[in-house]
């Protein structure tokens, strides 16, 4: 397949069905995408972890392909997954920020989300876990491609019932209109579920069930499994925490033993799909939303930053790839891989038909994975966070990267300087000029974000206009 290489974005319009892999001669791939919500870059063992231990994830990992350089569309959960789910930039249609509780909008409707490509391609199809894409009935997933759905609608969750319930239900009593989401009922197909178990563990049963319904049917599947874990708040069973007495941090402590909780629940996902006899046919990518935050309980060394940054840390993430006989095992690909990427190269692998005049951020990476080469030679990989008055930025190009943090901008070689430490911008100042103006030019064509965190800010854009950039492409 020849594929399109365009300098700075990969904007590609697909008629024409895709084939499953030609090299593998396999057929279409059952397909799992497990999610955790703002993982710290070193906190799985496969990723440098030393202090948290995840054997199941090790397992799947180091018996597939680790990608040690990838990268989410956006440093903040809900835009990373409006990125997944669409193939998009978040900010291409507005979806800048995290949605509010109780808010009417979502991920437009006019986004033909990867579950509905799959769908229409004869999977059978469950999300489990966080949405955070919609909470009004047409945003809902079972209006965006997923047959089955079970988790929350929001950002996140408290995760022990006998502790959220009662605080529900005072609420109810009280006549409260609004009642925050992290502590309203989970949701079965558009419908309140009572809970019992933690959340967690919750999220790794729903996804063996749907497995095993899955194995019954005559079709293959495609399952998003998004974990909330481990986002605040930082709460974990105490069978767990003892897995991690040697770590004298409680916070730390506590959120080891969430991403423990998550291990576990994957341990149980992969007896499954043996059990059922799906694990040699399921291609498993594995990844965070985001970055770990900055100064909380996470590790993202050697990575700068965190959470809602664009240093390296904020959306440079975990991942692997695992399907045996079809992903090489044991490697390491060092090369950047988005997740921006999974949408066209799923629907090459599901031979799933992507609808004419769909717009894609992306692109099919699956013959450079397997090869080992780079699937993004000289494009720009963005990121971008808007800030309270002012907004942070940044472009890589193989392995340059400008980045504006501070209100000041810096070139770095993230390929020798991992950490962002040694800022090279006077040593190559027209480089930087360049990559900093290729950003803008990219930035420049944003949508007005369809929401915003707080009123005041609605405001403050609308006096400032698009793109609400004054002095950001500066270079001082």
């Amino acid at each position: 397949m020849n594929q399109l290489r365009p300098v700075t974005i990969a904007i590609v319009s697909f008629a024409v069905c895709a084939v499953a892999d030609p090299a593998s001669g396999s057929s279409p791939p059952n397909v799992l995408i497990i999610m955790c919500d703002d993982l710290g870059y070193a906190d799985v063992g496969f990723n440098g972890a030393k202090d948290i231990t995840t054997p199941s994830l090790d397992e799947l990992a180091n018996s597939g392909t680790i990608c040690t350089s990838a990268y989410v569309a956006h440093p903040v959960c809900g835009p990373s997954r409006a990125a997944i789910m669409t193939g998009r930039y978040p900010h291409n249609f507005g979806e800048q920020f995290n949605l509010p509780d109780h808010h009417e909008m979502g991920t437009p409707l006019s986004e033909v989300f990867l579950s509905q490509l799959l769908k229409d391609a004869g999977y059978y199809t469950g999300a489990i876990g966080k949405w955070h894409l919609g909470q009004q009935p047409q945003y809902q997933p079972n209006q965006r491609g997923f047959d089955e759905f079970y988790g929350i609608l929001g950002g996140g969750h408290q995760y022990f019932p006998e502790k959220y319930r009662p605080k529900y239900e005072k609420a109810v009593r009280a006549g409260q209109k609004k009642i925050p989401m992290n502590i309203s009922p989970l949701q079965r197909n558009g419908k309140d579920a009572r809970e019992t178990e933690y959340v967690t563990d919750a999220f790794s049963r729903e996804a063996v069930a749907f497995l095993e319904q899955a194995s019954t049917k005559n079709q293959p599947w495609f399952l998003y499994l998004s974990y909330t874990a481990p986002h605040s708040p930082i709460e974990a069973k105490a069978d767990d925490m003892s897995h991690f007495t040697h770590i004298a941090d409680k916070k730390r402590r506590t959120y080891a033993a969430m991403v423990y909780a998550v291990d576990r629940g994957v341990g149980r996902v992969v007896d499954t799909l043996k059990s059922t006899g799906n694990f040699d046919d399921t291609l498993i990518i594995f990844l965070s939303d985001n970055g770990g935050k900055a100064g909380g309980s996470a590790n993202n060394a050697p990575l700068k930053g965190g959470k809602r940054g664009v240093e390296e840390g904020g959306y440079r993430v975990p991942m692997f790839f695992h399907w045996p006989s079809n992903v090489p095992a044991g490697q390491k690909f060092h090369h950047p891989i988005l997740s921006l990427d999974f949408y066209p190269t799923l629907a090459r692998l599901t031979s799933s038909t992507i609808p004419e005049g769909k717009m894609l951020d992306g692109k099919d990476v699956w013959d450079e994975l397997l090869a080992g080469t780079n699937p993004h030679p000289d494009e720009m990989i963005y990121a971008m966070s808007h800030r309270s008055g002012y907004t942070d930025v940044s472009g890589r190009r193989n392995q340059w990267k400008v980045s504006r943090t501070r209100r000041r901008w810096q070139l770095y070689d993230v390929v020798e300087d991992i950490g962002e430490t040694h800022d090279l911008s006077k040593r190559y100042p027209e480089r930087l000029k360049q990559m900093v103006s290729d950003v803008e030019k990219w930035g420049r064509n944003h949508q007005m974000p369809q929401w915003h965190y707080f009123d005041s800010d609605y405001e403050a854009w609308a006096e400032n206009k698009l793109p609400y950039f004054d002095g950001t492409f500066d270079i001082k």
